[in-house]
């Protein structure tokens, strides 16, 4: 990464064919933040967005086949805790997440373990309606029961992390869908991890088209609600003062960048 003073910080993009946009997104990020280190985590990508990602300035990890976003996050907490990083902030590849919100989102470790971005704190103007945003309101109530804390956005990806909650994490971080948001939530805070939220801007695709619809939506409340079911049940992992960090070989796809 070749900076010469590094701020400790690493921004992990997971990527999966994420060509159209991953380029600008990189370098709309280290122009606003060049301080922190950029790591895409190329999730089995069939386009050219391992090439396109570091041509604009990235470090890429490349997965030999999809992991899913759970399993991509997963790889990357474990590349920061080997090089020694400090905190990991997840970022978008597809550019919805504003770099300008980064460090405000960072900014949340210096009182939590957790961080998170959230949309729906009276700051910008995301909706979202029907069923998923039902959805969205029952897993806040519920997770923000269990976190002893008000949260409105626990489905948020745009969350950041410090080294107690890496911890955590490569113990624990599913790569099911939604579990990477919800399931590895309920179980670093039962497993002792403390979370807060900062109000943050989501801006629209730069490509791609977003899932939406009324039958997805419906499909992803039904999901949501088994997935959180699923985290209540499970056992607390180790406590992060318990784990150790990962030594050499133990990154998926290391070798390959």
């Amino acid at each position: 990464m070749g900076k010469s003073q590094r701020s400790g910080v690493l921004i992990v993009m997971p990527a999966w064919n994420e060509a159209e946009a991953i380029g600008n997104t990189i370098r709309h990020v280290l122009s606003i933040v060049p301080q922190h280190d950029v790591l895409v985590v190329d999730d089995g990508s069939k386009d050219d967005t391992p090439r396109i990602a570091a041509e604009a300035g990235a470090t890429v990890l490349r997965l030999p086949f999809n992991l899913g976003v759970g399993g991509a996050m997963r790889a990357g907490f474990k590349y920061a805790l080997r090089n020694k990083y400090s905190a990991v902030i997840q970022v978008d590849a597809d550019g919805q997440h504003d770099p300008h919100d980064i460090d405000r989102v960072l900014a949340g470790l210096e009182n939590a373990d957790i961080s998170i971005g959230a949309r729906f704190a009276g700051r910008g103007s995301y909706g979202a309606r029907g069923p998923r945003r039902w959805a969205m309101f029952f897993l806040a109530k519920v997770i923000s029961g269990i976190a002893g804390t008000s949260l409105t956005d626990v489905t948020s990806g745009f969350r950041a992390a410090n080294e107690r909650a890496l911890r955590q994490y490569i113990s624990h971080f599913p790569a099911e869908y939604l579990g990477d948001t919800i399931d590895s939530l309920v179980v670093a805070i039962k497993s002792g991890c403390t979370v807060t939220q900062v109000p943050v801007e989501m801006k629209a695709r730069q490509a791609g088209t977003p899932s939406q619809g009324p039958i997805k939506a419906s499909i992803y409340l039904a999901r949501s609600g088994l997935v959180l079911c699923f985290a209540l049940a499970r056992r607390r992992t180790p406590r992060a003062a318990e784990l150790h960090a990962p030594l050499s070989g133990d990154i998926a796809g290391e070798g390959s960048a």
